[in-house]
């Protein structure tokens, strides 16, 4: 199976060369998809310098739209036959590729979320993931524990059955709803995961962690 790796990305100039790296050096027949999502530290020229490179397929915004909006034109450009979602920072390990494709591969499922061990981390961040993976269940009825990941790995057939319509981070609660409401099951497989300091975190759980849990709400019963 060819696997497409949407990596969305916006101001990540000090890591991102070294994901992309690590992206590139997984064995597997790949595609990596990266969208530069209008940044303005220094990261566009980094990945303009890496558009002669065969390795990746480098996209540009000229402003900043939001994570589901480089995803939106990351899908656009995917050849794959299961697709997954990279983010531009160091948290998340492209070694475990293998173990999250496998359950597809062997035709269990066509959908896996990597699942984190979220011990350690700040106690409000830890409460409000355990929050809103809790809020998925009861609203699907489904035994997920990492609705937040961001190792979301699906068959493209699947995406190709909706359309994303979030800009920003609320992405990943209107995927996961969108994947539940069309009848697919979630494999989870527990993956590795190195978190950031608070202080370069994107994503706010003050404000994001509410619009998180409105757009699963919202999903839940309309398209």
């Amino acid at each position: 199976m060819k696997l497409s790796v949407l990596v969305p990305v916006y101001n990540e100039r000090e890591t991102v060369r070294a994901v992309l790296e690590r992206v590139a050096a997984v064995p597997m027949d790949m595609q990596i998809v990266v969208v530069d999502d209008g940044s303005a530290d220094g990261t566009t020229e980094e990945l303009r310098a890496l558009r002669e490179d065969g390795r990746f397929h480098v996209l540009f915004h000229p402003e900043n739209r939001g994570k589901g909006a480089a995803i939106r034109t990351a899908l656009a450009a995917a050849t794959g036959d299961v697709v997954v979602i990279q983010d531009a920072d160091l948290e998340y390990d492209p070694a475990d590729f293998a173990a999250l494709l496998a359950p597809i591969v062997r035709g269990e499922t066509k959908v896996v979320y990597g699942v984190r061990s979220l011990h350690g981390q700040e106690l409000f961040r830890r409460l409000g993931n355990l929050f809103l993976s809790l809020m998925t269940r009861v609203l699907f009825r489904v035994p997920l524990h990492d609705m937040e990941t961001c190792y979301k790995m699906m068959a493209k057939e699947v995406v190709d059955r909706f359309t994303i319509e979030s800009n920003g981070f609320e992405i990943e609660p209107e995927v996961t709803a969108k994947i539940l409401k069309r009848g697919y099951r979630i494999v989870e497989v527990p993956i590795s995961y190195a978190p950031r300091k608070q202080s370069e975190r994107k994503l706010n759980m003050w404000s994001d962690g509410p619009r998180a849990l409105w757009a699963l709400a919202k999903y839940a019963w309309r398209e």
